[in-house]
């Protein structure tokens, strides 16, 4: 037995329970990991509150740092003490313990803590795929990032400067501000209205890229900050989902690009994975990327930690501690 988030209805984060799991022997190609970090993401709030649809009851996350406690049929490349980390685990990462498929594991690096393994991962591939994929930002442009303050946003603009981008950050309230800017946003917008006209003043010809975490509150306005044949990448809905429009706009603002982009379609085979997770620890290791872990919650209060990510009273990344 191990304890164990779960729900067994979607809703409020009221939802989430607090219990008692049977973890079977890892299977052929599986490792028993013991949880020392974990993830916290706004995607655990979307499939806890149904607007991403699981089946229940079910566990919640994806994103965990651990010690390899025991090893399946069949593995090679990991032995038991190993510390490694993943962010595409099944669900269930809120947990004490775990199976999880060993090609789902990365090693983490000397000097990287567990808490930012864990904080990272997800996060980190994340910015390491919009910057390095969707849209691959060069030196000397200027990109909109929402959620500037956010664990994803923080990471983003990092990591643009450090490629030579300017970034203009967009976040919710004037608190955020600081923060943004001191990981490296050139310009800090807090959201408003006429935001957008705003950017304008930034770069009058519009911009290559946005990068929209927001959704719904933020969608048609970041289109008008996009330069022609310029690219909207929404990659989240912390404000809902974007409401059904006529693809006739991107036409008439510009031939305009859309793109929805998730994580797993970009590390779905293990090479691809380990590439990744490469750039992105090197990023790290070099000191032009750093993660702060700025919210550390016990498993038990999960609760707590889903409340301050929706209320939007988190700067940064978000762990739980088993």
């Amino acid at each position: 037995m191990t304890k164990a988030i779960r729900f067994h209805q979607t809703g409020g984060s009221d939802v989430l329970k607090y219990e008692d799991i049977t973890l079977h022997p890892p299977a052929a190609g599986e490792v028993r990991l013991k949880h020392t970090a974990i993830g916290v993401n706004f995607i655990d709030t979307y499939h806890r509150s149904g607007l991403y649809p699981v089946p229940l009851p079910s566990g919640l996350g994806k994103e965990v740092a651990g010690v390899v406690e025991a090893l399946g049929e069949g593995i090679s490349g990991l032995k038991v003490g190993d510390r490694v980390a993943t962010a595409s685990a099944p669900l269930g990462m809120y947990a004490q313990e775990s199976n999880v498929a060993a090609k789902e594991l990365v090693k983490i690096p000397a000097g990287v803590s567990d808490e930012v393994a864990a904080a990272a991962m997800l996060k980190g591939l994340t910015a390491w795929y919009l910057l390095r994929e969707t849209y691959k930002v060069r030196k000397g442009e200027t990109v909109v990032v929402h959620s500037a303050a956010g664990g994803v946003g923080l990471i983003l603009c990092q990591w643009a400067k450090a490629l030579g981008a300017s970034v203009i950050g967009t976040v919710g309230s004037e608190a955020k501000v600081a923060p943004a800017r001191q990981a490296g946003a050139a310009h800090v917008l807090v959201l408003g209205d006429g935001w957008e006209k705003k950017v304008r003043e930034i770069a009058p010809a519009g911009v290559p890229v946005v990068y929209d975490s927001v959704g719904k509150d933020t969608f048609e306005a970041s289109l008008n900050c996009l330069q022609p044949r310029g690219l909207m990448v929404s990659f989240g809905n912390s404000s809902g989902a974007v409401a059904p429009f006529s693809p006739g706009i991107l036409a008439a603002k510009g031939s305009l690009y859309l793109t929805r982009p998730t994580l797993f379609h970009y590390i779905a085979t293990r090479s691809e994975l380990e590439r990744a997770a490469a750039e992105l620890f090197a990023v790290m290791q070099s000191g032009a990327v750093k993660i702060a872990v700025n919210q550390r919650f016990p498993l038990a209060e999960a609760k707590a930690a889903h409340d301050a990510l929706e209320g939007r009273k988190t700067v940064g990344a978000t762990v739980l501690i088993p």
